[in-house]
Parts: C-alpha cells; sequence; structure tokens
C-alpha cells in the first residue's frame, strides 16, 4: 500500500493539496493511505522548509506550492 503524507499547517493551501491528493486517489481507484502531517516538529523532521508539501512513500515529491489533480495523477502512477 502507497503512503501519502500531505504535510502543512493547516493554511488553505494545505487543505487545498489535501482535498486534490484525496480526489487524486480516488480517481485513479488507489489503495493508498492518505495522512495528514500537521506538527510543526514531524515537518521538521521530514526535511520540510515549504508548506504545502507532499511525500509519497518517504519520498518529497513536491514542497511549497499545489499541484493539480492532473499533475498529482502522473506522480501516482509513475512506475506503476
Amino acid at each position: 500500500m502507497t503512503t501519502i503524507e500531505v504535510i502543512g499547517t493547516g493554511c488553505a493551501k494545505c487543505h487545498q493539496l489535501e482535498k486534490n491528493v484525496l480526489e487524486t486517489v480516488k480517481e485513479l481507484g488507489l489503495t493508498a493511505e492518505v495522512v495528514k502531517v500537521s506538527d510543526i516538529a514531524e515537518i521538521m523532521k521530514r526535511g520540510v522548509i515549504f508548506t504545502p508539501a507532499l511525500m509519497v512513500d518517504g519520498e518529497l515529491k513536491v514542497s511549497g506550492r499545489v499541484p493539480s489533480v492532473k499533475e498529482l495523477s502522473g506522480m501516482l502512477t509513475k512506475g506503476k
């Protein structure tokens, strides 16, 4: 199962990223665990400087912006 982490403190962009991720997972029919990381210490532990950020299976994919559903689809299906 893929683990997708939506990282951010709760700003509007963080909420939009979470919404886009959930929509993408649903559209693609993926089996994925979507986790929201909002604790500052946890965010820093992951080495994230700019939020919102997205990690897939421990790999930082996006930081400081909100990718579209189309862009997320490409990220989440690459190599599958």
